[in-house]
């Protein structure tokens, strides 16, 4: 009989479910929106996971929820912290990491990771959206472009302008200025990639950077932000095809390993 899995990744912004199967390759993930309503969105993107795959709830044999929400996910078959779930995913998406950088729709975190894909230390800013998702979206608006335009405009920037200010509201009066003295939008978008890039690399510094290095999270989507990284710490990061659904990806890994060995147990017994 068919066996799956499913990790279901409650965030501030966005809630992601990903669905395995028993040899732990991903048949199925979703994306959408949080709101307000943790609960409604971990059941909406759990279930259009499922129709996706094809599944109904009971061909589901374990969850592991995580992320902001993960306690307001009624479904689910345990809860663990986005640390651990994040640091396991990656491990699985690149077998060489040793520091992850995630950053997401309000926080932002910097985790070393050992051979097993354990987090052994992390440190983490939720104080301020400084550089996150959120960040990024409020900095697009004051552009008046696509967040999925803005790498794209950065790339063709000719000069250099600065963002000093990384408090979301500040920033957001100094792109009001820089537009207003007539600068460049591409110049503006290649600044605010850089600010975010010293704020992450402070973050960094506190815990030292060891290679591999591997950036998940939502933000991991933008190039401008991984291109700036990359020339700040001076070293290649690596990136999964959708890196916002590592944490997803990572509590559903877990959830196969508690899936199996509670299976093994039961077959001993028998």
């Amino acid at each position: 009989m068919a066996s799956f899995v499913a990790g279901v990744d409650v965030g501030s912004l966005c809630t992601k479910t990903v669905i395995l199967n028993s040899n732990g390759s991903i048949v199925s993930y979703n994306i959408i929106r949080s709101g307000s309503f943790y609960k409604g969105a971990a059941e909406t993107s759990y279930t259009s996971a499922l129709k996706k795959a094809g599944l109904q709830p009971d061909d589901i044999d374990y969850i592991v929820s995580t992320g902001y929400g993960r306690t307001r996910v009624p479904f689910r078959d345990v809860e663990l912290t986005e640390i651990f779930c994040h640091a396991r995913g990656a491990k699985k998406f690149f077998p060489e990491v040793q520091t992850i950088i995630d950053i997401g729709g309000q926080d932002s975190k910097v985790i070393h990771v050992n051979d097993n894909g354990d987090p052994i230390r992390f440190v983490m800013n939720d104080k301020c959206a400084a550089g996150t998702g959120r960040f990024l979206e409020v900095m697009a608006a004051g552009l008046g472009v696509e967040l999925d335009e803005m790498s794209e405009l950065a790339s063709r920037a000719q000069k250099e302008v600065e963002v000093s200010s990384m408090c979301t509201v500040f920033a957001e009066s100094e792109i009001i200025s820089l537009l207003a003295d007539e600068c460049e939008k591409a110049d503006i978008a290649a600044a605010i990639y850089r600010a975010i890039a010293r704020r992450i690399t402070g973050l960094v510094g506190q815990l030292g950077l060891k290679e591999k290095v591997v950036m998940t999270g939502g933000v991991a989507k933008s190039a401008g932000v991984v291109h700036a990284l990359e020339e700040r710490l001076n070293t290649r990061i690596l990136v999964a095809d959708e890196p916002q659904i590592n944490g997803a990806y990572g509590a559903a890994q877990i959830a196969l390993e508690k899936h199996l060995r509670h299976y093994c147990r039961s077959c001993k017994k028998s």
